[in-house]
């Protein structure tokens, strides 16, 4: 099992359209074969850091899971509002593998 973090630098003035965004995904994620543990965006500290969870049984399992995302009609309209509302700065994927107990 990978862990997928999504780290997203987001425009401090436009966190509603981060959180609709983020709500779209929460949707979507599952239903598409990702277990999405959550989005998470700007309360203290840095207000414009922002983070999506979740996880992923591997690489190969990635590939077909954002194919089946692309594909999905409320994937397609959340990618084209990111881009018309241009509330992402950058993001970043970084998997992760859970090290502090056995897979099973």
């Amino acid at each position: 099992m990978l862990t997928c973090i999504i780290r997203y630098r987001i425009d401090p003035y436009k966190h509603a359209e981060f959180a609709r965004y983020a709500r779209i995904w929460g949707e979507a994620i599952p239903r598409c074969g990702a277990s999405l543990t959550g989005y998470f965006a700007p309360a203290e500290g840095s207000a414009t850091l922002a983070y999506g969870i979740y996880d992923i049984e591997s690489l190969a399992a990635y590939e077909a899971y954002r194919a089946r995302l692309a594909a999905d009609p409320a994937g397609q309209e959340n990618y084209a509002f990111a881009a018309r509302e241009r509330f992402i700065l950058r993001e970043d994927r970084t998997f992760l593998r859970r090290v502090d107990r056995p897979e099973g």
